[in-house]
C-alpha cells in the first residue's frame, strides 16, 4: 500500500476552477472502475486550501492518477496561475484501513 497527502493553497478567484478540474479527475478515475486507488480531496476552512489523499494498493496503481489526462490538465492549469502556496507532498505509512482496494 502507498499513501500520499498533498496540500496547497489557491488564489480565491481560482477556487471554483480548481474544484471543477478536480471533479474531472474524479470522473475519469471513476470511469475506470476499481483500479486499486482511493482518491479524495477536501477544502480547509479557509475555502482556498486543498488537501488531496491518495491510497494505492501497489506501485502500479500509484502511477494511475498522474497518468490521467484530466490530472495532467488539472496540474498544468494549477501551476500556470492558480497557486498561492506550492504543493507540499507527504508520503505516509498506512497503519490501518476500513476498506479493501
Amino acid at each position: 500500500m502507498r499513501a500520499i497527502k498533498v496540500e496547497y493553497t489557491t488564489k480565491p478567484e481560482y477556487v471554483n476552477t480548481n474544484k471543477a478540474n478536480i471533479q474531472k479527475v474524479m470522473e475519469e478515475l471513476r470511469a475506470m472502475g476499481n483500479v486499486g486507488v482511493l482518491y479524495s480531496t477536501c477544502v480547509k476552512e479557509d475555502g482556498c486550501s486543498f488537501v488531496h489523499f491518495a491510497i494505492s494498493k501497489d506501485e502500479e496503481a500509484a502511477k494511475i492518477i498522474p497518468s490521467l489526462p484530466a490530472f495532467k490538465a488539472f496540474t498544468s492549469q494549477l501551476q500556470a496561475g492558480g497557486l498561492v502556496s506550492p504543493p507540499q507532498t507527504t508520503h505516509l505509512d498506512l497503519v490501518g484501513k476500513s476498506f479493501d482496494l
